[in-house]
């Protein structure tokens, strides 16, 4: 199998989250076992927990931001 193309492509289309998922399983004799619908909702956790790591990650930075520049006008 192509992994690294297949990796790149996933990471060109926003899709990191699926791009570490493949990778992983990509490397675990056990994955091979599973079946494709296995693989997919895997695959789906993974990049639906990736965004919403991100959203949050954005939330809270720009939650600090107010915060910092609330503190610096008293």
């Amino acid at each position: 199998m192509l992994t690294n193309p297949t990796i790149d492509m996933l990471r060109d289309l926003g899709l990191s989250g699926l791009a570490s998922a493949y990778q992983e399983l990509d490397t675990q004799p056990e994955a091979r076992n599973l079946e494709h619908g296995e693989w997919l909702a895997l695959f789906l956790e993974r990049e639906t927990t990736s965004r919403r790591q991100k959203r949050f990650e954005a939330r809270a930075r720009a939650a600090n931001l107010r915060h910092d520049a609330q503190g610096g006008e008293h």
